[in-house]
């Protein structure tokens, strides 16, 4: 863990209009070994490092998480699919609630498991909702949690559980087309929960060039995460 107070430097950046990207990390797809050349392949403008995925062996996460320490001062995030995916050594945890399904493990359950294991870290964590929208294709979060993503179409209900998220607490909101999504969060979908919010939003989820990256981006995404496009190049 760092002294930085990692939700402080996003809130901030929201505030003063500055965009941030994340690149999103599954130890089970990553190779302990390309770290140092993977950090270094990353574009400038990335800002954090997400960590996790919907299913990651026992002490994988803090494997990567130590390795990544020596490489790089970025914030590493966890993203964590499950409890087992905690670990001390990083900076921050995004504390997700998948607000989107009717499956109470990943509605709070997963959540007061954690708590036992966060009792003797000192994680900064940051509460998050967590919104699964249909990219085209089943995700793994979908297949995991057995719930099904929110369709596109059904804009009024992105809107309104991510003002939800917001009036129960969270403290950033994530809108997700899932791990090797067809296609991304229509920019006009971020566009309508941006203007409904006073906290920072999060997307990702298929977003592979930069036409679409900058699309989400003027939509209103304070934050993009990208994944598939830097495991697959």
């Amino acid at each position: 863990m760092s002294d930085r107070n990692i939700y402080k430097s996003i809130a901030n950046a929201c505030s003063s209009g500055k965009k941030l990207l994340a690149v999103l990390i599954d130890p089970e797809k990553f190779e302990l070994a390309d770290s140092a050349a993977f950090l270094r392949s990353l574009p400038a403008e990335t800002t954090h490092l997400f960590i996790g995925g919907s299913s990651v062996k026992d002490n994988k996460t803090g494997e990567l998480v130590a390795e990544f320490k020596l490489y790089t001062a970025k914030p590493l995030v966890l993203f964590p699919g499950d409890v087992n995916q905690l670990t001390p050594n990083a900076d921050a945890l995004l504390f997700l609630s998948l607000i989107s399904g009717n499956n109470p493990e990943y509605l709070i359950g997963q959540q007061v498991k954690a708590v036992s294991i966060l009792r003797t870290m000192k994680l900064e964590v940051i509460p998050t909702g967590y919104i699964l929208i249909d990219g085209g294709k089943e995700s793994a979060v979908a297949r995991i949690s057995g719930t099904s993503a929110i369709s596109q179409e059904d804009k009024q209900r992105i809107i309104d559980l991510a003002k939800a998220a917001e009036l129960s607490g969270k403290r950033l909101v994530y809108l997700e087309a899932g791990s090797g999504a067809l296609y991304p969060v229509r920019p006009d979908i971020i566009s309508a929960v941006k203007n409904e919010l006073n906290i920072p939003l999060i997307v990702g989820g298929g977003i592979r060039t930069k036409e679409q990256l900058s699309a989400a981006y003027h939509a209103g995404a304070d934050m993009i995460v990208m994944g598939t496009a830097f495991e697959t190049n």
